[in-house]
């Protein structure tokens, strides 16, 4: 009768392996749990640096694990790595398991570089808001010794925390003002099924994928380039209604050459990474728009330039070659914007929760505050305050390590 209690009783171990790493390792261990029927309750591995971190925990009947630990003991040895055994109880186990349907939120840390201070601040409003982190990786290829070689460099890591944040409007307040403070960009998104499958993602244009503003561009080809610039400057900070300064800005071209357009498209300055991100986002099946309180004639250049899926922006009025000074059709302003992120989402059946917008200006809020994920990118104040999300220290594929990807997956 006791052998039999003793048979049905069962024991769980963890079992922490470290050492320099070499093909087989896995494999070797795992086959001596295998040949005691033991059953695998959790599994991790970590490389860092050809040096192993592997965690098994297993569960095996009472009686045996005498002999599994000596073997893997043993096998250890051969292979030249430290194993270490652990007694798990019950309850430590079931405890555990509790913690599984607990909320999860992936904190991603994004700069030109990341420093260990930067990692301990993170690492301490996690632990203060009594979340615990699962695991943290490292989503940007190595870093360069000698910066000067690569100025633009990027660092991502990466922390996948579980819980539920004590106060989340504080932690996210402690991370704008840790990012503004040290100089990098902290995202905080709660892991749910529609992170991982995100399938639109809508830009805006000017000051976004191209680092000017084209109605700038314009002004200053028609000789009213500083009228129109504080203009733009005050509509971008909110500080007058977008519909208005655009008929203002808009009538002060009046005359300009439309010539001058394929001129000033040809010497867009695109902003960091443009290029970069579409090819993965292309390739990856995401659709793509371009959603812009600027102009079609811009847009459609760099749809074609890039592969973007849509283009909805302002169509300014031509007549004998020259521009009247008016618009054609409905004025593309942040309501809009909003708007056709919906539409959109509906004509490629895409829940809304599944996408995503950037931009970097107040009119973009709407549309920014509609999307699933909405991203202020190299933002001015206001939008920062109000977005999210949002990028200020490396170029717009860093929007991409918000959405998961690896330099390895994706270079």
């Amino acid at each position: 009768m006791s052998a039999d209690n003793n048979s049905d009783r069962h024991e769980i171990i963890l079992i922490n392996i470290n050492g320099q790493d070499r093909p087989g390792v896995t494999a070797a261990l795992t086959s001596i749990l295998a040949r005691y029927d033991a059953d695998i309750l959790d599994i991790g591995q970590a490389d860092i640096h050809h040096f192993l971190s592997l965690g098994i925990m297993f569960r095996t009947t009472s009686g045996r694990s005498g002999d599994i630990l000596k073997d893997l003991l043993f096998k250890a040895y051969d292979l030249g790595v430290k194993i270490r055994f652990s007694p798990v109880t019950e309850s430590e186990y079931q405890a555990w398991v509790n913690r599984q349907g607990k909320n999860r939120w992936i904190i991603t840390l994004l700069g030109r570089s990341l420093a260990a201070r930067h990692i301990a601040m993170v690492s301490e409003v996690v632990a203060e808001q009594d979340l615990n982190i699962d695991a943290i990786q490292r989503l940007t290829g190595r870093q360069p010794l000698d910066k000067s070689q690569q100025p633009l460099t990027k660092a991502c890591i990466e922390f996948s925390v579980r819980g539920t944040p004590r106060d989340r409007d504080e932690m996210q307040s402690r991370f704008i003002q840790i990012s503004s403070e040290e100089g990098f960009d902290i995202s905080l998104q709660e892991d749910t099924m529609y992170r991982r499958c995100r399938r639109l993602i809508c830009f805006d244009m000017d000051s976004t994928l191209i680092q000017t503003e084209c109605i700038d561009q314009l002004a200053e080809r028609a000789g009213v380039g500083d009228q129109v610039k504080a203009i733009t400057e005050r509509a971008m900070r909110g500080e007058i209604d977008f519909n208005e300064s655009f008929r203002e800005r808009v009538a002060l071209l009046k005359g300009l050459d439309v010539s001058v357009m394929h001129d000033i498209a040809e010497k867009l300055p695109i902003t960091e990474g443009v290029g970069r991100m579409m090819e993965v986002l292309k390739r990856t099946g995401y659709k793509t728009a371009i959603l812009s309180g600027g102009f079609t004639y811009f847009g459609e250049y760099l749809k074609h330039k890039f592969g973007f899926d849509y283009v909805y922006a302002n169509e300014l009025e031509v007549k004998d070659g020259k521009l009247t000074g008016n618009y054609v059709g409905e004025i593309v302003d942040g309501k809009r914007k909003a708007e056709l992120l919906r539409l959109i989402a509906q004509v490629e059946n895409v829940n809304i929760a599944q996408t995503i917008a950037v931009g970097d200006g107040a009119n973009d809020l709407p549309m920014l505050s509609t999307a699933g994920l909405g991203i202020a990118f190299h933002a001015k104040p206001k939008v920062k305050e109000s977005a999210r999300q949002s990028i200020s220290t490396i170029g717009i594929d860093g929007v991409l390590y918000f959405l998961g990807f690896k330099d390895s997956y994706i270079s």
